[in-house]
């Protein structure tokens, strides 16, 4: 277990080793050894439970595999496999324009390339770590290297799209560290569960929690943090959006769950209520991100908008760990498994997006039966999508949260909405060019992995829950709802010549305020490079009236040696004169 763990860290990094000495010798490749970078870890997550210790790692490192990170990574890496075979179609038109000499698509491929397996050697390592350093240092490294995956292609839209990710990833960052040294500095603890410890003992523990749900909220997707993804999705390649919404996004999810308090004795009230405005925003996520995705024009952006939604539901869910503890043991696996289904489905449907603009010569009804498949199973109401949301449903029946259960099936409906406001966008900008064989493949086996999720995902015993008759009607009727909802929509905007909403909202109010600031901060640089300037040009004069003064102290030295003998004869006489003037008084 011990070697598959080692395999499962290092092989991507050996992954990035290898393709940096290719690109050395000549030109980037999706070969078999690239796109195994996630394969060690992918059999590590059903190997099944194991733990690994180094006491030599920086304050000890400890790696495991529990009842939540074993799906966890489980899912992760075989998205990042799938997601790796599709690139390999992705980009062949591209190498092939890099090996005919093509100087910028060389240049493209190669960061792609490198960066990909370092990308996912962070995602895991965040999974399976059990201390705060390892843990931060996945973290950090997934997200830093996922900055290139998104500027990809270098336009415009893709340096505005890459430049907001990375503006909110240091923020996050930045609140991330601030609340971990805070939280483990109470407790002096090196562990996750000692930062948990931390925020439930500590008077100042709501604070704690607080910093290190807006830092993985950026992530996540936390209403006022998500903008970067409306704006980073449609710019990044398919294989890397895919990545970026299924698995990445997850990472804020995961940080949520192993850091804060969720289901433990004694919150204080603060943390209660705090659980209490989660549960608001995450709701508040979930509809008002349906309702401004339906009105996007790219397709991507609208499943942007829909991971918005869907993870609003998902803090919604987490919130709950706080507000009521004795729902947190039924109420976590279906959490998990609701993940795992939305981060596969995502993920076909952002590889979706690549083979409608390249549909291959296939029966039409075939090919966009197979598009809306993970949207349809996302929406609830078809395959694994029961079994997920029903999952969730039935902890919370078991525990009476009826209220929050019509709010997450109102939500459905804004999903539904976005799936088919996503296969219309698709629709008009449909292409054919044949598709390549590998890029088919990804996106088919995605397909079959979401499909299937609750059949293979190591989740925990009697964690899935399969629906009566009756659950199922009320599980599907949010489809229909929001099909008509968006054909109503698509109705009155045509009457009312209505234009498709910019994507990234808040992103261009945000926009002006900062620009202030920046110019606040460039005025008080340019002040201070006058001030600079002035005092290093009054030094420079006090230094040369100094040097001025001390050069005419010189030449009196000079004055002095030359005359010094006589002038000592002078004052010799003076003092004899003077010693016989007081020997005659």
């Amino acid at each position: 277990m011990t070697l598959v763990f080692v395999m499962a860290l290092l092989w991507p990094l050996c992954v990035a080793l290898r393709s940096t000495w290719q690109l050395v010798r000549g030109y980037p490749a999706f070969d078999l050894a690239w796109l195994s970078a996630a394969w060690p870890a992918l059999v590590l997550a059903f190997l099944g439970e194991g733990a690994w210790e180094w006491p030599a790692w920086m304050l000890g490192g400890q790696w495991a595999l529990d009842d939540l990170s074993r799906p966890w990574l489980a899912f992760t890496a075989l998205l990042w496999s799938l997601a790796a075979l599709h690139a390999r179609g992705y980009f062949k038109a591209a190498l092939t324009r890099a090996r005919q000499g093509d100087e910028e698509q060389c240049y493209k491929l190669a960061r792609f390339v490198l960066l990909w397996p370092l990308t996912f050697a962070g995602n895991a390592l965040l999974i399976v770590s059990q201390d705060i350093a390892s843990f931060y240092l996945g973290f950090a490294l997934m997200t830093f290297a996922a900055y290139a995956l998104v500027l990809h292609d270098r336009t415009d839209e893709a340096r505005r799209g890459a430049r907001a990710y990375l503006v909110l990833a240091v923020i996050g960052e930045g609140l991330i560290l601030a609340g971990l040294f805070w939280a483990a500095g109470q407790e002096q603890a090196s562990t996750l569960a000692g930062v948990r410890e931390g925020i439930l003992i500590s008077p100042q523990g709501v604070w704690m929690a607080l910093l290190l749900w807006l830092g993985f909220g950026v992530k996540a997707g936390v209403l006022g943090l998500h903008v970067w993804l409306p704006l980073a999705h449609p710019v990044a390649p398919a294989p890397a959006s895919a990545v970026l919404s299924g698995a990445m996004i997850k990472a804020g999810l995961l940080g949520w769950l192993v850091f804060l308090p969720l289901g433990e004795e004694g919150l204080s009230p603060a943390l209660v209520a705090f659980g209490e405005a989660m549960l608001v925003a995450g709701l508040a996520a979930a509809f008002l991100a349906a309702l401004y995705g339906v009105c996007q024009r790219h397709p991507k952006a609208v499943l942007a908008y829909s991971s918005i939604s869907q993870m609003g539901m998902l803090t919604a869910l987490v919130a709950m760990g706080l507000i009521d503890i004795e729902l947190w043991p039924l109420l976590w696996p279906g959490i998990v498994l609701f993940a795992g289904h939305h981060a596969l489905a995502k993920g076909a449907l952002f590889l979706g997006t690549s083979v409608s603009e390249h549909l291959p010569r296939w029966p039409r009804a075939l090919t966009w039966a197979a598009l809306a498949l993970p949207g349809l199973s996302l929406t609830g109401a078809f395959g694994a999508g029961i079994l997920a949301k029903y999952s969730v449903k039935h902890a919370l029946e078991e525990m009476h949260h009826t209220p929050l259960i019509l709010l997450l099936t109102l939500a459905a409906v804004g999903t539904s909405a976005l799936v088919g406001a996503c296969l219309w966008r698709q629709w008009h900008q449909r292409d054919v060019g044949g598709g390549d064989g590998f890029q088919l493949a990804g996106w088919g086996l995605a397909i079959l992995a979401t499909l299937s999720v609750p059949w293979w995902l190591p989740l925990p015993e009697e964690s899935v829950h399969v629906p009566s008759l009756a659950s199922f009607v009320e599980l599907a009727w949010p489809l229909p709802a929001g099909v008509l909802l968006l054909a109503a929509g698509v109705w009155l905007g045509k009457r009312l010549g209505a234009k498709p909403l910019a994507a990234g909202d808040l992103w261009w109010l945000y926009r002006r305020p900062a620009l202030g600031v920046v110019a606040l901060c460039a005025g008080v640089a340019k002040r201070a490079r006058r001030a600079k300037r002035a005092s290093v040009e009054r030094s420079l004069a006090l230094e040369t009236w100094a040097m001025t003064h001390l050069t005419r102290a010189l030449e009196g030295e000079t004055w002095l040696r030359r005359h010094g003998s006589g002038l000592m004869m002078v004052f010799a006489v003076l003092l004899a004169l003077l010693l016989i003037w007081e020997g005659r008084g």
